[in-house]
């Protein structure tokens, strides 16, 4: 499996949406340089409100961009970066890797996938019932996260736009995603 990076994104403060830059760096163990969620414990704020000592496994957010295609058919307009995603691909089934995917991003930096992105209300904050076009449930009942997916930063490395993005799997048996 394979795609192409689109966007990449980063804050330095606390905010829903993150700039779009022309590249960000990921360092090993830590996430994306500069960004307000990078390090070694988790960041959000109400994780760490639970458990400040928690590992950081959400260091590095990815989206496909197709949801934003999606997204647009049903009338809300989301661009890369919107929903606080640090890296946003196309062409790539993010969401049906396997716990412990590495998405090799570009000539040297390497992502091991965590899981799904829980979202929260903050998304109906940014536009008022995107959440349930994010988040909903299938025809057993089981709830469907769309929002992408989570990972922690094994190799560092500058990831830019129009980087290549290879997924490999780890071996069986695999895991499918759940929230983190």
């Amino acid at each position: 499996m394979s795609g192409t990076v689109t966007a990449v994104s980063s804050n330095d403060a606390y905010s829903f949406t993150k700039p779009n830059r022309d590249s960000v760096t990921l360092l090993t163990g830590l996430g994306v340089e500069g960004d307000v969620h990078a390090g070694v414990t988790v960041k959000h704020r109400s994780r760490v409100a639970q458990d400040p000592t928690q590992p950081n496994l959400r260091q590095v957010h990815l989206i496909q961009e197709e949801l934003f295609d999606e997204l647009r058919e049903a009338g809300f307009e989301v661009a890369p970066g919107d929903l606080g995603e640090n890296v946003t691909t196309r062409g790539i089934d993010l969401l049906a890797l396997p716990v412990g995917t590495l998405l090799h991003l570009g000539d040297e930096a390497v992502v091991e996938v965590t899981g799904l992105r829980n979202p929260c209300l903050q998304i109906d904050n940014f536009q008022g019932g995107l959440l349930k076009q994010v988040v909903g449930r299938d025809e057993a009942g089981a709830v469907v996260r769309r929002a992408g997916i989570m990972s922690v930063v094994a190799v560092g490395g500058v990831v830019r736009p129009g980087d290549p993005v290879k997924a490999e799997l780890p071996a069986q048996p695999h895991r499918p995603l759940e929230r983190v």
